[in-house]
């Protein structure tokens, strides 16, 4: 078996707003596998500044994967524990290489295009008016649930941007949910929260930076409205130290992002801990290419979740690969109409 690893780089079509700054590109690289004349592809979906495998030696560690890549999948998901989107490409790489068709990895009613995944409308940070009419946009689209990332502009902007929303659509005919990204301060949180909740929102992601643990648990015990831990489950690797940060925060949703967290196993671990606990989750994409969402929307579907998940991101950049995966109304479907960009695996 050969192993060899690509880079790529993916063009917004608009720079994309957080509260971590602007973005006007994202680095991915794809880790090829070769067998007998048999391509597979996996895709390693780091974001600087955000992953933890956000190191200076990442590409060294792609190079030893592929060295190493006659180890086998479960020794090399062993051995990346602290480099997640690795053990993601190469999970990905082995399936897609099994496969009869390297980009349908688990086969089910969502690739046969006969059901579809419930997803969130993203509206991303900007100015107030460019907010609006993306929100504007996803509703007119027939998304039944939004997600506004907050904390970059006016805090009294975003507040009248989801009364625009209420004004016009109630909680039980549009879910409201918003992602801080960490953006408040700790001595404001509970306020803001506090300010929030007359818009009856369904929940806030990450609303304190992560790491502060003890300022977490206080606030999801306080808090007017469930919050949702997103970065906060970045960088924890072991089985014990996922469990132990569950138990002290407690929140009511954890979001899994599986390029952050290591691949489909790492997922799996962080959702039987949950439903151990009783808390929600549900499964987002990390601005991967179609090749890395169309694996995580494959997957999910498996997972039998009935809430909205983050999967809708394949349509930002300008040099995305052509592929089945399709919004229409708010849902996620394998369209049996439009295929894959073979030319560009057969490049590699």
């Amino acid at each position: 078996m050969k192993a060899t690893f690509h880079k790529y780089m993916l063009d917004f079509k608009r720079p994309s707003g957080t509260s971590r700054g602007v973005m006007t590109e994202k680095e991915t690289w794809f880790i090829v596998l070769e067998e007998n004349g048999k391509k597979g592809i996996g895709e390693c979906g780091i974001l600087r500044g955000l992953s933890a495998d956000d190191r200076e030696d990442y590409e060294e560690k792609l190079q030893w994967t592929c060295d190493n890549i006659h180890l086998g999948e479960k020794a090399l998901w062993d051995a990346l524990l602290e480099f997640p989107s690795i053990q993601f490409g190469v999970e990905m790489a082995f399936l897609s290489l099994r496969s009869e068709d390297p980009f349908v990895l688990f086969p089910s009613h969502f690739t046969n295009n006969s059901a579809s995944i419930v997803i969130n409308g993203l509206v991303w940070m900007g100015e107030a008016s460019f907010m609006k009419e993306q929100i504007e946009e996803k509703l007119a689209t027939g998304f039944n649930c939004i997600k506004l990332k907050i904390g970059a502009i006016n805090f009294e902007k975003e507040l009248e941007l989801l009364a625009f929303i209420r004004s016009h659509f109630s909680a039980e005919q549009i879910e409201i949910r918003v992602d801080a990204n960490g953006a408040f301060d700790l001595n404001e949180a509970l306020g803001k929260l506090n300010q929030l909740n007359k818009y009856q929102l369904h929940s806030i992601e990450q609303p304190i930076k992560k790491g502060n643990i003890s300022a977490m648990a206080d606030l999801c015990k306080t808090t007017p409205f469930p919050i949702a831990l997103d970065e906060e489950l970045i960088g924890i690797f072991s089985l014990e130290e996922k469990e132990a940060l569950l138990q002290k925060i407690q929140p009511k949703y954890i979001i899994l992002k599986p390029s952050f967290v290591g691949g489909f196993k790492g997922t799996k671990e962080w959702i039987d801990l949950a439903d151990k606990y009783q808390i929600g989750w549900w499964i987002t994409s990390a601005l991967e290419s179609n090749i890395g969402l169309n694996a995580i929307a494959q997957w999910t579907f498996l997972q039998n979740s009935k809430m909205p998940q983050g999967l809708g991101t394949g349509a930002l950049y300008t040099n995305n690969f052509d592929c089945p995966l399709e919004v229409v109304e708010g849902q996620l479907w394998y369209s049996k109409t439009k295929d894959w960009d073979f030319d560009f695996l057969s490049s590699l």
